[in-house]
Formats: structure tokens, sequence, C-alpha cells
């Protein structure tokens, strides 16, 4: 039995990345969030394309000194800053930190000021801005993240000792088509114009995939034409987003083996090598995750009748389900199953060490082609 791999199309993610670049006004910076996808590959493919990189803890400034060594994050940010974690961000040279509450912005000026620094910041916002669609939401009401907006209004005016406020930072929500994005942009950087004169505003990520259709794709042009109406209204902001999953999602595939066919009352479940510990995202999205496959005729066993399957995994619970299809088609033991749309919160975020399973092997190639290939092989080499 092969261990189930994933698969980077380093050359799709160059390509991908270049099309968004190409679609936003050139004064809009283009930042990738290390969170959705740290792979040392992906981040190397990305250094000459994005204008920076947004970490979110300690270990993805370590990943990026590691990968790109001299090249300072742009952006530090996430909730629950330690006084080590704001160190770690003063000492790796981050252009700019994003501080979630009037608390930490205290605590970051009185490290700055000890090293003998002044700490760039932007002040994270909750904002009342209505997201209608989203598939989360952080914003617009009680929430964790950022400050309220009269908090973050008192902090730019009278900042600590140590703090330089550059402006504002807002992510409100995830899964926002590129209308709804551009929307939600043009609320934000109104807000931080007018109420606090930020010479910097930077609008977040969160937009939308659709794991229904693979092959739809977020309105870049379309958000870029948006952006730019944006940037002509307010010709002296610094613009910045930090898109993460639509930059990798289709780039990366996770490929696995059938292990079993079986029925059960009725119904078809399809056994596979791995799970939901190496691919969390369905069950963390609460999707099925798309998938195609690839035959092994001479693999013998018995095979679906091409109604409905459930595809799951090899931990001991029901909720290692991968995917439910009403249209995959027969399938064998043997078969290579290729799930799409895996390059975005997919291994990074899976609870790798439950069961203590292998780990999944990691290649780069063209996704068909890397499929193509494991379906050749002689089932179980």
């Amino acid at each position: 039995m092969t261990r189930p791999v994933y698969v980077h199309d380093l050359d799709a993610l160059a390509g991908q990345a270049r099309a968004i670049r190409a679609a936003l006004p050139r004064p809009v910076e283009l930042l990738y969030a290390v969170k959705a996808n740290p792979d040392p590959g992906v981040l190397r493919t990305l250094a000459p394309i994005v204008d920076g990189f947004e970490a979110a803890s300690r270990g993805e400034l370590r990943r990026l000194a590691e990968v790109l060594p001299g090249r300072a994050p742009a952006a530090y940010a996430g909730p629950g800053k330690t006084d080590t974690d704001l160190t770690a961000a003063l000492a790796a040279g981050v252009r700019r930190i994003h501080v979630e509450s009037p608390t930490e912005l205290a605590r970051l000026g009185a490290l700055a000021t000890a090293a003998g620094r002044s700490a760039q910041v932007l002040l994270r916002v909750n904002l009342p801005v209505d997201a209608p669609g989203a598939s989360l939401v952080m914003g617009g009401g009680p929430s964790p993240f950022g400050m309220d907006p009269a908090d973050a209004v008192a902090c730019a005016r009278r900042p600590p000792a140590g703090i330089d406020v550059r402006g504002i930072h807002a992510h409100l929500a995830s899964g926002l088509d590129a209308p709804l994005a551009a929307t939600v942009a043009a609320a934000v950087v109104d807000w931080a114009v007018a109420e606090v004169d930020a010479a910097e505003v930077d609008v977040g990520g969160g937009m939308t995939v659709d794991y229904t259709d693979p092959a739809a794709r977020f309105d870049w042009e379309g958000y870029g034409r948006a952006l730019a109406n944006v940037v002509d209204r307010h010709p002296g902001v610094r613009l910045r987003i930090e898109p993460g999953r639509s930059v990798t999602a289709h780039c990366g595939a996770y490929l696995t083996e059938v292990i079993d066919v079986k029925r059960s009352y009725g119904e078809w479940f399809v056994v596979v090598a791995g799970g939901t510990h190496h691919l969390r995202t369905p069950a963390a999205k609460g999707h099925s995750q798309p998938f195609t496959v690839h035959p092994r005729r001479a693999a013998g066993g018995p095979r679906t009748d091409g109604g409905p399957v459930t595809v799951v995994g090899q931990l001991c619970t029901p909720k290692d389900v991968l995917s439910r299809s009403a249209t995959a088609g027969p399938i064998g033991v043997g078969d290579v199953l290729a799930f799409s749309m895996a390059g975005a919160y997919a291994w990074n975020i899976s609870h790798r060490d439950f069961l203590l399973h292998e780990p999944p092997h990691f290649r780069t190639g063209d996704l068909r082609e890397v499929a193509a290939e494991w379906a050749a092989r002689p089932f179980g080499t």
C-alpha cells in the first residue's frame, strides 16, 4: 500500500499568483497569509510575486526565516500575542504588527521602548460592517478579534511611547465573493480615513473558494477594478490585502488509494488510506471534498455500482468523512482518488497525531500527471 501524497503544482501556483497581482491596481500591496499553507515550496514560489508575507505565530516567523532568509515578514497578526511573540516580531524586523487590543498595544510599546526602537503598527478594528453570505464572520459584533471602533480611535489618537500607529487592519469575514469583498474593503477604508486619518489600511483576505464547484474562481479582475475606485477616492492611502486560501487552494491535491469497498444497510462506503487526520478541510468546513477517480482495473475486488458513496478514512470515528458523492461513478479497491482543492488549510490544520498513522508524502508536479502516474502502478506498490 502506497502512503497518501500531497502534490503541489508550483507552476500553476505561480500562474495563479501572477494573475492575481496583474488584476490588482499597482498601489495595492498583495501579501500572502502564511497560515493558509506554509509549505516551503509554496513560500519560495510566491516570494518573487507577492509584496510580502503575513505571519500569525512565532512558528510562522521561524518558517519564513528558514525558507526566505533576510526577508522580513510584512505583517505579524493574530490574537493572544504574548510578550515573547511581540519580542520575536520586533527582532524579526516585521514591517507592521497588527495589534488586537489596547492592552496588547501598551505591552508592545513597553517592549519596543526597552529595545530602543519604535514599533510600526496597524490597529485591528472590529467594525459593524454587514457581510451577508459570508462563511465565517469575525467582526460586526462581540468578538475576540480586534478592538471596538471607539477603542481604536482612542489608541490612534493617544498611542503609548514606543508606538507608531500607521493605520488600520480589519479582517471581518471569510467566504466573500468579489462584490461583497469590495464593498467591505471600501467601508473599512472610508472609516479608517474619516476616523483616524489612516495612512495605511489592510482590509485582510477572506476571498471565497467554492468547494462545490472546483472550476469556479474568485473574480480577481472585478475585485481589482473595485479597489481601483477605492484608491482613486483615497489617493494618499496605502491599501493592502492578505489572501491565503484563494491563492493556494486550487494548486494542491491529496492522492490516496482505495483499501476497501463495502455496503452497509444498502449504502456504499469507500475506505481509503489516510483520512481527515491528513486532510481535515472537509471536516473543518463541513463540506464534501471534490475528487476524481483514477481506476485500476486490474486491482480486483468489489466495485460500487456507480451510485452514491461515502468516502471515509482509517480513523476510529464516524467523523472521518472526506466526501459524499452521488456522481463519482464506480469505485473499486485499488483505485486512486485525487482530492482537488487541497492546497490550503489542509495538512497544516489536520489532527495529524490521532492514532499515530504515518504522515503523507509530499511532492511537486502537475496534478493530473501525478494522478495518472499513480494509477498506472500495480496496486500496493
